[in-house]
């Protein structure tokens, strides 16, 4: 295999949805035909076929994992699996209009499909057995279910460029039927020896079955492990992610598009920032083994090619110090410990992650005094009143309350700036935005604010036209590219 001549490229599942779009502005843009190939790309399911087949990412609604998980749901499950077909190969007939190549993409997925339900099916057969229990076993069903999204988009798009005349190769890297089970690089090495990227485009599925279990370390983030595992294994020149949006100072939704502008440049330490509040450029740990192989990463807008996009590489550092971009995370929850037996008592701090870590909420920010820890976490209201049914047996004369917040924070690569906090704590203030908490690190890469859930947009507006909009020209630096 040829090193550091190719690119890893990740589209996500929104820009998959759209094939024109992926076949006009990524696959084959304006690149003559010799041109097309060097490149691997790893994808993710269509649009929505991830939330069908576990559950919801932002309501929880289940799906055909969340059912089957569910020992009262008896066989609902099997019915939102027959849904399933005709989801999926609905979607085949908007994407082949020759029927040959539809009926081939619906024998595919519908094999994969009547494979998981016969297994499912006698899973819980099995574990009608006292000696066999369901929990033990609902990982492994996650990561099968899950696969199947992703197999199903990189098979009809390989399907659909054969057709068109471009040597797409598919690389199944889901495990579906393998005799052995391999850690992640190893699968990878062997998958990519047989590839001759000189004449092949590979396209890649987004989650790969690993010793490791991908999905127990990253859950719904496993394709960024996939792409950025594929990067270093394969010894990229750059890697690049396709999104539907640019990676720009704001939410142009809440700013306004002619008010914030795309990110040219910045580093890893930034991308890791923007992960922490769920607003994933590319997953912390996923980002760290390209940081440390060198490998710089691109944030492409799928829909706007022409565009440089954002290069995050781990040694940038803005010219002068200043605010890059304002994010946040709307709907979190404080978790408020007050316990006076607290006071010079260390390790209680320990005793509220144990409780975090045990049930699997992740926390974004903290803060501290002598009797109080308050915990700020991204997850659900049912997930929130385990914790704290949790916490009260552990701290049982401790005083436990919640509020529903928003983080919102300024992040940069420097933002050393002389009276950055005053002025961005006044611009909240004449914005009648009362502050409930502040965070800033010594590191100087961002500062969070906590503020009532309502005042999420506002903060950020507020924020925006007080510490990037006077200085908007600076920020946009489309040539983006390594010397």
């Amino acid at each position: 295999m040829t090193t550091q001549q190719h690119t890893v490229e990740k589209i996500g599942g929104t820009s998959m949805s759209n094939y024109e779009a992926v076949r006009d502005n990524i696959i084959i843009g304006n690149r003559s035909k010799d041109e097309l190939y060097q490149r691997i790309f790893v994808v993710s399911a269509y649009g929505g076929v991830t939330n069908e087949l576990l559950e919801h990412k932002k309501t929880g609604e289940p799906g055909v994992y969340a059912l089957f998980a569910d020992a009262e749901s008896d066989w609902a499950w099997g019915d939102d699996l027959t849904k399933l077909v005709k989801f999926l190969t609905d979607l085949n007939g908007d994407l082949f209009e020759d029927p040959m190549l539809k009926q081939q993409a619906d024998q595919f997925i519908t094999d994969r499909i009547e494979g998981v339900r016969g297994c499912l099916i006698d899973l819980q057969r099995l574990c009608s057995y006292g000696q066999f229990q369901l929990e033990e076993h609902l990982l492994t069903v996650r990561e099968m279910l899950a696969g199947i999204g992703e197999a199903h988009s990189a098979f009809n798009t390989a399907l659909k460029l054969q057709q068109e005349g471009i040597n797409a190769r598919f690389v199944d890297l889901t495990g579906w039927r393998d005799a052995e089970l391999l850690p992640l690089d190893e699968k990878l090495k062997q998958a990519f020896d047989a590839v001759d990227l000189t004449r092949e485009l590979p396209i890649v599925t987004g989650y790969a079955q690993c010793k490791e279990g991908l999905m127990r370390t990253f859950d719904r983030g496993y394709s960024e492990m996939t792409f950025s595992r594929v990067a270093v294994i394969t010894e990229a020149r750059e890697a690049i992610i396709h999104k539907e949006y640019h990676l720009s100072s704001a939410d142009p939704n809440i700013v306004g598009e002619d008010k914030v502008v795309p990110l040219g440049r910045t580093n890893y330490d930034v991308a890791d920032q923007l992960a922490n509040l769920g607003m994933e450029a590319i997953h912390p740990r996923a980002g760290k083994g390209m940081r440390q192989n060198e490998i710089p990463l691109r944030v492409m807008n799928t829909f706007e090619p022409e565009h440089t996009g954002t290069l995050i590489t781990g040694d940038y550092v803005s010219e002068t110090p200043q605010v890059e971009i304002i994010a946040g995370a709307k709907g979190a929850f404080a978790i408020e410990v007050f316990d006076q037996d607290m006071q010079g008592e260390p390790g209680s701090d320990r005793r509220i992650l144990d409780v975090l870590s045990r049930l699997k909420v992740r926390f974004m920010a903290k803060d501290t005094n002598a009797n109080t820890i308050t915990h700020y976490v991204g997850s659900t209201l049912k997930h929130v009143k385990r914790v704290v049914r949790a916490l009260k047996e552990e701290f049982p004369n401790a005083e436990i309350s919640t509020r529903k917040v928003s983080l919102v924070s300024a992040i940069g690569s420097d933002i050393k700036v002389p009276g950055i906090l005053a002025r961005s704590v006044k611009s909240l203030a004449d914005n009648e935005i009362s502050v409930l908490a502040i965070h800033q690190c010594m590191r100087q890469v961002d500062i969070q604010f906590v503020v009532d859930e309502d005042h999420y947009e506002k903060a950020i507006a507020a924020l925006h036209e007080v510490l990037i909009e006077p200085h908007n020209h600076e920020y946009a630096i489309v040539a983006a590219s390594i010397e």
